[in-house]
């Protein structure tokens, strides 16, 4: 036994610390001086607290940071803007008390800050840099003392095969951002690192997930709560725990007084979990309605049953890779890739082959049929290819759009981090482009960098859908996940009318396609209660389709306010959308800038302040945002320690017949599990692809 004991402490010790100090990559967040010619701020903590519920998680982020020099500062923290996330909150510790932001209009919130900051009084602002970053500053950042930030943000949390996951952005996306590559700084947590996630599903969950995370503690409270937690104490002793698999709590990671390693922010962080086998389709409602006499929010959140066929017919393919010199490193890598996946093509298949950079060419010159010799001809061509140049992304996917037969199924699979660079960079000339053929485009959204709205604006237009992949990811899954959305039939030019109880400002207005093992998520306003009657349209291999399911309303509920700002951002980047595809709008922007500021929400027109509460009343300016934010922490904490009750709604009159899909299904043809040659096909594809863009942050791939 002591032997034992001692091997496994060695053996923790090992991995925490080959864990915890590896270094790869840029980091995406820290606290550097205004005067380029200091050095960073040390961080002493960094800790993260995430519930995951009800279609949502809340990510809370509370840092610690020291200034080592003998002057006040002002001081700036970048942080990735996560996939369809929002900052609701930005505290700062003033005089040993914390002090909660309010939003106001960008140019108004920038006005004030300074006013404060030349005045030498403690202020700090939450700026969105578009698709970006997120960028708090904070002055003065008093000289050899500690600075405590606190910011909170939202998303929507979506299941695709049954299978939820979840981001935490921390790797800067290697995509020649000068902003975020100017500082050279340490990123190393000097003290205390703690990430904790607490996973509460209306559903059972069968297991839970994190990546390259050995040392992550993850406990099972019962089928539907689950609490991980990731930090970088180093264990003194191990022992043996009562309940196999069960942590003792002297021995708890991040126990007060436990020693720890350096830990370097410089890789995402993603937690997987997995709903239990068998699950119907289903119908679910989650709805935040204080006032039974008021205004209410609602979610609905639809899951299909597994009734999207495979596709049977010959398929024309069309490869638009990106090519720019920051691919150097790996492309080795990629062109075997590509050799293996066209090797798996049918012979009713045909593919071409695009290539991109500071301009487009087409290595394969026409469509190829999907033969050994054109496989074997056509993969040696692409690893002849060298890259360089800039990234014209707007030429590789006109070039890819070229002699697409109207006659045959066709798809783009478009593979890039980039930010178009090169040539024609506006959204709305991408959105004329891809809108000219009736072809789906299917995106690899590759790392924190990547220019997402774009990416999302072409993908919906074409009815296709994208997919935003980590550095960190369980690549394989990733792509069994999107592989089965192009080897399936999918629900497309969706309808949503919803009858019996009012409802109004639904979101997304156009809710485009639905593809295998997705969800569709939509939210709104509601006024009164009772029953109501939901019906869902689309075209299904070309023969219009319906769903139809019935459901009550609240007239009352309180557990889930932060809805209301949920809806809120989601109509704001429609809006956003719009301004982006046909060009400025005053009373679009109003409107923008208006629910940013109601909501309060830090978007690319409102920014939040932070002032010394006798300031804030000086200025007039109410504390509705405080207000807003000390309510939904409390529902948080309240949601956290009950057991969650199924949000579905649909059971007397069940929406879909048939369990949803999942990957340890059939469905391609196979016995279960099988996977189909197009899916090995993506598969390999995808993971090539995802290694060559990992290449650009210098980081080793496990096989």
């Amino acid at each position: 036994m002591y032997r034992t004991s001692r091997l496994l402490r060695s053996v923790g010790r090992t991995l925490a610390v080959l864990l915890l100090t590896t270094s790869v990559g840029q980091a995406a967040g820290l606290l550097t001086p205004s005067d380029g010619s200091l050095p960073a701020l040390s961080i002493r903590d960094h800790q993260v607290d995430v519930l995951v519920q009800d279609g949502y998680a809340v990510t809370t982020v509370e840092q610690v940071f020291h200034n080592p020099h003998d002057r006040d500062l002002e001081a700036t923290y970048s942080f990735p803007v996560p996939e369809h996330g929002t900052v609701a909150e930005l505290t700062v510790w003033i005089d040993g008390k914390p002090v909660s932001g309010e939003v106001l209009a960008k140019e108004r919130a920038e006005e004030v800050y300074q006013s404060e900051r030349a005045a030498g009084r403690d202020a700090g602002i939450a700026v969105k840099d578009a698709y970006r970053t997120f960028d708090i500053r904070v002055a003065p950042v008093r000289a050899v003392q500690d600075t405590r930030v606190r910011f909170v943000y939202l998303q929507p949390i979506g299941i695709d095969h049954g299978i939820g996951r979840y981001v935490y952005p921390l790797e800067e996306g290697g995509v020649d951002e000068a902003k975020l590559a100017f500082w050279t700084a340490s990123t190393e947590v000097q003290d205390r690192f703690r990430f904790d996630l607490r996973l509460r599903s209306g559903y059972p969950v069968e297991a839970v997930r994190m990546p390259n995370a050995s040392n992550a503690r993850i406990e099972k409270l019962d089928a539907q709560r689950w609490d991980l937690r990731l930090s970088n104490a180093v264990l003194d002793a191990v022992t043996e725990p009562a309940d196999p698999g069960e942590p003792t709590a002297e021995n708890e990671p991040g126990t007060p007084g436990a020693a720890t390693q350096p830990y370097r922010l410089d890789k995402d962080l993603v937690v997987y979990w997995r709903l239990a086998q068998d699950l119907p389709g289903s119908l679910d409602l989650v709805t935040y309605k204080p006032d039974p006499a008021g205004r209410g929010t609602f979610l609905l959140t639809l899951t299909p049953g597994d009734d999207l066929q495979p596709i049977s017919q010959g398929t024309d393919w069309v490869f638009v890779l990106d090519l720019s010199g920051s691919m150097q490193g790996k492309y080795g890598t990629l062109a075997e890739g590509i050799r293996q996946a066209l090797g798996k093509l049918r012979p009713e298949d045909r593919f071409r082959i695009v290539t991109f950079n500071n301009s487009a060419r087409e290595l394969t010159r026409g469509y190829v049929p999907a033969t050994a010799e054109g496989v074997l001809e056509w993969a040696d061509r692409v690893a002849a290819e060298q890259p360089n140049g800039g990234t014209d992304l707007y030429s590789g996917l006109q070039l890819g759009l070229d002699r697409v037969d109207a006659d045959r199924t066709s798809g783009i699979i478009l593979v890039t981090d980039g930010v178009a660079n090169v040539g024609e960079t506006e959204q709305r000339s991408f959105l004329r482009l891809i809108e000219q053929k009736d072809v789906r485009l299917f995106t690899f959204i590759m790392g924190n960098s990547a220019n997402r709205p774009l990416l999302e604006a072409l993908t919906q237009a074409s009815d296709g859908f994208a997919r935003s992949v980590s550095n960190a990811d369980d690549i394989v899954g990733e792509i069994l996940a999107a592989s089965s959305k192009l080897t399936h039939a999918a629900l497309h030019g969706i309808r949503v009318e919803i009858d019996g109880v009012r409802t109004t400002d639904l979101t997304p207005s156009k809710p485009g396609s639905l593809y295998r093992g997705q969800q569709l998520m939509l939210l709104g306003h509601y006024w009164g209660d009772g029953e109501a009657t939901l019906t869902l349209s689309g075209r299904l291999s070309g023969a219009e389709t319906q769903y139809r399911g019935r459901f009550a309303f609240p007239a009352r509920s309180t557990a889930n306010p932060e809805l209301e700002r949920l809806w809120a951002y989601d109509r704001i980047r429609e809006m956003e959308h719009e301004i982006e595809t046909f060009g400025p709008d005053a009373d679009m922007e109003d409107a923008v800038r208006d629910l940013g500021v109601a909501y309060g929400l830090v978007t690319d027109r409102t920014s939040m302040v932070v002032l010394r509460e006798e300031v804030f009343e000086q200025l007039g300016i109410e504390r509705l945002n405080a207000t807003r934010s000390d309510l939904e922490r409390a529902a948080r904490e309240q949601r956290t320690h009950q057991v969650p009750t199924s949000p579905r709604v649909d059971q007397t009159e069940p929406m879909f017949t048939g369990n949803r899909a999942t990957h340890a299904g059939g469905g391609s043809g196979g016995g279960a599990g099988a996977l189909s040659p197009w899916e090995v096909a993506f598969m390999l594809l995808g993971v090539a692809a995802i290694l060559l863009i990992r290449a650009r942050t210098g980081r080793r791939v496990a096989p």
